[in-house]
Parts: structure tokens; sequence; C-alpha cells
């Protein structure tokens, strides 16, 4: 399934802790319903987008932590990813321990697959970890608790029995077993594994940069959202391996340095602030997602999928 004789480069152990599966290229599994009548239509909402977040309070939004906060320094700009150490606490400990020794600094993009995802890593795997855990336990589901908000979306998910948002990030969560995940949403970032649920430790992460693949949903450790400078990732070459894997390492894009943006000058810092999840003006903005007015659309559609639920993120006022 990897291909590993077809990547001469890519030390084996590296290939077994890609995330697992080729590019699927099937719809995400919602159900869509579509009105019987002009009756049963949906009511189009009156507000756009931007008239909500115009209209939105300081209270609507929260700044990024930056103790939670890692910024990828590439050669072209600053990646910005907010950690979600309510989803994965002991990966996020472990990960900033590895960016905090310089673990990624000088290290590369190795790989970038069309639709899929993008993975940064140590490409000849020689790269000593110092201060941080070799192995880790799987973090895909965590008990959720009543101190985590939790706001739910009215639509009826494939993947999970409730999807919402929590804290800014979007979940899903099984009532039955009291537990719940972050999705893969376009943006996410992920720990890549091999077979074994203990084989990721941080030290290869990944993004989602195409159609979410939600097929990976508590099957990986998902551990923070790529916050901005999504476009540095999205739009690098694809590679030509299997995979996507780069063939050739000038065909890496190099990473100048990891760090965590409470160990960076404030006056460095990326200052920025999400909308809170939690609030009444995010189920408006939902609302107005899944019900579009305007001239423009003819049938509304009455329904929203969990990654289609826009995030809005700004700079901190």
């Amino acid at each position: 399934m990897f291909l590993r004789s077809a990547v001469p480069h890519i030390g084996k152990s590296l290939m077994t802790r890609l995330i697992s599966g080729l590019i699927l290229s099937g719809l995400t599994m919602t159900a869509l319903t579509v009105p019987a009548t002009a009756k049963d239509a949906p009511v189009k909402s009156k507000l756009a987008l931007a008239d909500l977040i115009k209209a939105s309070s300081a209270a609507d939004w929260r700044p990024l932590n930056p103790e939670n906060t890692l910024y990828l320094e590439l050669e072209k700009g600053r990646v910005v990813i907010e950690l979600a150490p309510d989803f994965a606490p002991n990966h996020a400990v472990n990960i900033k321990k590895l960016v905090r020794e310089g673990y990624f600094d000088g290290l590369a993009i190795v790989r970038s697959q069309e639709n899929y995802v993008a993975q940064w890593a140590d490409p000849d795997e020689k790269r000593e970890v110092k201060t941080a855990k070799h192995q880790l336990n799987g973090e895909f589901t965590v008990k959720y608790a009543a101190s985590l908000p939790f706001t739910r979306l009215p639509d009826v998910d494939g993947y999970a029995p409730q999807v919402g948002h929590a804290n800014g990030f979007p979940a899903g969560r099984d009532p039955k077993t009291g537990t719940a995940w972050l999705a893969h949403c376009y943006a996410s970032v992920g720990v890549a594994r091999g077979n074994e649920s203990n084989s990721g430790d941080g030290t290869s992460l990944y993004v989602v940069s195409g159609h979410a693949p939600r097929q990976l949903d508590r099957n990986i450790t998902v551990v923070g959202r790529v916050m901005q400078g999504m476009e540095l990732l999205t739009t690098l070459p694809r590679g030509t391996g299997p995979l996507g894997f780069y063939e050739k390492a000038e065909e890496r894009t190099p990473i100048k340095a990891m760090k965590v943006a409470a160990d960076v000058p404030e006056a460095e810092r990326s200052r920025l602030e999400i909308i809170r999840t939690d609030t009444a003006t995010f189920k408006s903005i939902v609302e107005a997602q899944r019900n579009r007015g305007g001239d423009w659309y003819k049938v509304p559609a009455g329904h929203i999928d969990l990654c289609n639920v826009p995030l809005p993120v700004r700079a901190q006022k």
C-alpha cells in the first residue's frame, strides 16, 4: 500500500508513519434534504457572513493562546498553528517539547499530495529527539466534559452521531460512548503514524490541504488547525513520488524554524483572534451559511457540512 521500495530515499520507519490510505475522491457522507415544496423550503437568511462579522462584538472573539500556538517559519512566510490540548493533551505537550528543542529547525516539507495533505518531517531520519517522548499512545478520542463548550450543528453527518465546534475546532462526538474527537477538515493538523496506534510521536506532522478526508477521524491524532498561512502549504509543488513524496532533496521546501509563540518576542508575534464558537453570533454565522440569502442563491441548501462552516480569523483588535 505504501510502496516503500519505490521511494528509496525515504527511510523505512518514516514511510510507516505515513497517514494511511491513498486519495479518495468520494463525496463526504452527509444527508442533504431537498424541500419538496416552497412551503417546506428553508427561510433565506437576510444577513451575509460579512455583515455578521462586522456587527460582532469584542466578546465574540478570543485571542490565540501563545503557549498553544506554533509558528512554522518558511522562506515565503509564516504558518500559524493553534494546538488543541483539550483533545490531544499529551501530543500537544510532546510537540511543544520537540519545537523547543529545535527538532524541526532545518528539516523540510517532504510531501505534498494533490487534494490530500502536506507533511513535514526529517527526510533522513537522523535528527535526535532530546527531551520529548519517542512514543505516545494515540489520542484519537477523549472523554468529553461539560466544561468543554460544544456548539452542535443541526445537520446530519455520516461520520459522527453529532458534529459541531468546540473552542473553535470542528469536532464530532458520540453520546453513547461519551467521547469526542477533532475532525479532519481543511487546515487540520495531525500526527502521522504507522499501523500501531502508539507509533506517532509528533516528529512527523501533516496538514489537510484538500477535500476533508473524514474517514481518518478517530484513526489518527488531530492536534490542531492552521489559523493563518494555509496558502503557503496549498501552493506547494505536488510531489511526483508515491503518496505525493518528493523524489529529490531539492524539491523539498526547507523549514527555517518552528517556534512556540510564547517564546517569540511579543513584537514579533502574529496577533490573531478567532471567532468564539460558543456564542449567538457564531450560531447566526452557521445559519447564514446553511440558508444563504441574497439575489444570487435560488435554492438555499438548508444544510451545511461540518467542514464547510467558516471559522473567521482576524488580526487581534
